[in-house]
This record gives C-alpha cells, sequence and structure tokens, in this order.
C-alpha cells in the first residue's frame, strides 16, 4: 500500500504532489462509503483523536468531527473558550494534558502561525492542521481541488481565480500551493489592499478587475471578507467592495462561458456572492462540503498509518 510522505499534515507546503494523488484516491473510496447506508468503517476502531480548537469553528469542526466518527474512532472535543487556557496555562502544557489521556492524534485550530508546526516538533501525535492564523488551511485546499477533480475531470492546466481578502486569508495560501503542484494556473483578484505585497513571488497572476479575471478562469474560488481579522480598514464600505468585487448571476451569465464557483464558506450573501449566484447551476459550494468528509477521511486514514 502507498504511503504518505509525512507524519503530520501540517500544511500544503510540506506535501508531495504524489501525496495530493494519494490523498484523492482515498477519498474516492471513502465517498462511495459515506453514499451507502451504512456509512460507518472500523478503520480507526483503535485510535483516538482529539479535536483541539483555539478559534471558533463550526464546519471545519464539524467535518473532522463527522470523518472521525464515520472512520469509528474515539473522539474528544476541546475548545479554548471554557478551558484552563483562560487560566493562563500554555499551549505545549494544555496539549501534554491532552496526551496524558492516551490520545494517538490532534486535529488543532490556532491563531498563531506555526503552532501546529510548534507542536509537531515537541509532541510524538500525529498532528493536522485545521488553520493556522492568516497562514494555512490544508485540507479546505485539498477538498476544493478534489471538488473541482470531480466536477472538470482533473486539475492540471486549469485557470483558477482565488477572489477577495487574499491578505487575511489561510484558505488562499494553501490554494495556491495546492492548485500549483498539480499543474493549474492561479490568479489573485480583490483591491490592491487585500493582496499582499509579495504575492506575485509565489507565481500568480494578479487582477483587480474581477470582471476580466472572471473572463480568464475555469474556476472562481469565492473568499469572505475576513473582518474579524482586520485591524483597519481595507476599503470605504461593504457596499462598495460589493459594487466592485461583488459576483452575481447577471454578471455570471453575461460571460460568454459557463464558469465554476466555488466559496470556502460561510458565505456572506449579498456581499461578495448574491444569492442568485451562489444557488446557481454554477456552485459546487455544497459538493465542497460533502467532499470536505471524504478528504478528512482520507487525511486521517492515511496519517493513522504512519503511527
Amino acid at each position: 500500500m502507498q504511503e504518505l510522505s509525512v507524519r503530520h499534515l501540517l500544511g500544503i507546503k510540506e506535501i508531495t504532489p504524489q501525496d495530493i494523488q494519494l490523498i484523492f484516491e482515498t477519498a474516492d473510496n471513502f465517498k462511495d462509503v459515506l453514499n451507502r447506508p451504512i456509512k460507518k468503517v472500523p478503520s480507526l476502531r483503535d485510535i483516538t483523536i482529539a479535536n483541539v480548537f483555539f478559534e471558533n469553528s463550526t464546519r471545519t469542526r464539524l467535518s473532522f468531527e463527522l470523518a472521525e466518527k464515520r472512520l469509528s474512532a474515539d473522539v474528544i472535543n476541546f475548545s479554548s473558550s471554557g478551558s484552563s487556557v483562560k487560566k493562563g496555562e500554555t499551549l505545549l502544557d494544555t496539549v501534554n494534558n491532552i496526551l496524558a489521556m492516551k490520545v494517538d492524534m490532534i486535529v488543532m485550530r490556532h491563531s498563531s502561525p506555526g503552532a501546529p508546526h510548534f507542536l509537531s516538533k515537541h509532541i510524538p501525535a500525529n498532528i493536522v492542521n485545521a488553520g493556522d492564523g492568516t497562514h494555512e488551511h490544508p485540507t479546505q485546499a485539498l477538498l476544493d481541488s478534489f471538488s473541482i477533480r470531480e466536477r472538470l475531470g482533473e486539475v492540471a492546466g486549469k485557470k483558477v481565480v482565488i477572489i477577495g481578502d487574499i491578505l487575511h486569508s489561510r484558505v488562499a495560501l494553501s490554494n495556491i500551493f495546492a492548485l500549483q503542484k498539480q499543474g493549474a494556473e492561479v490568479m489573485v483578484c480583490g483591491p490592491m489592499t487585500l493582496l499582499p505585497k509579495y504575492i506575485q513571488q509565489l507565481g500568480v497572476k494578479v487582477e483587480t478587475n474581477v470582471r476580466k479575471a472572471l473572463e480568464w478562469c475555469d474556476v472562481a474560488n469565492v473568499l469572505r471578507i475576513q473582518l474579524e481579522r482586520q485591524q483597519m480598514k481595507y476599503f470605504p464600505s461593504l457596499r462598495e467592495y460589493t459594487l466592485y468585487y461583488g459576483i452575481d448571476k447577471k454578471l455570471l451569465d453575461s460571460l460568454n462561458k459557463e464558469i465554476v464557483l466555488m466559496h470556502p464558506g460561510p458565505i456572506n450573501r449579498g456581499v461578495e456572492l448574491s444569492s442568485d449566484a451562489a444557488d446557481s447551476h454554477h456552485s459546487i459550494i455544497l459538493n465542497q462540503v460533502e467532499n470536505g468528509v471524504a478528504i478528512r477521511m482520507a487525511v486521517l486514514f492515511l496519517l493513522a498509518q504512519k503511527g
């Protein structure tokens, strides 16, 4: 059986194109399982997984929890809001206390970039990064690519534009790495104030006109404006942002081709996407949610083999 080249999933940067392929092939099998009447397999029956979330999350945490339960793992949920972290306990102490309960794997979200990398050097459990600050969100990028492959047959050679708040997004960085490793062309689009200064050094195209970006691409992955991470005003108002960068069905229908529309969620309806665009035939947003469980099952299963 093929194996991953890594013990942890810390970021897309650390994995190979072969790893991505293996995760996708494994996810294909798990997707079949999820469509059966009995949606459970005993693959991780003796494994205990802790979901350690120092930052709020609904979809990612639920998706991981469902993936773990579908694999028959034992699951512990930890959220920092009601924990000793509030009393000043350090990250390492918190995790070591969880490990003392004989946990094999940790799925972790943290507001500090690099937190999972730090832990991977100090503890024996496998670690899956469920988002670290504005750095990476590897399973989101994997499920996004997997959804493109499902809709268009392959990722190689496709033109993908990521639109919106690139500066504060961990999804954007992971997606850029994942798409490039699979041979796709990547463009970022948004107001200059929301594009990182050195973004072109990652080998991506840059566009500030949303219509031009949509005319260029096969796939548009639209990100939300992350007001909770913005320390200052990057544009005059949400209304003005929507005027210049919002996507509605009228704009999609006016293009001279079909494009695929994606969003990692949660959608700010009426800001970056109108409801008629989000719910249109262009959209694979609900497929992304469904594929998230299969991809996370694949990642957990393959990492468990590395012990």
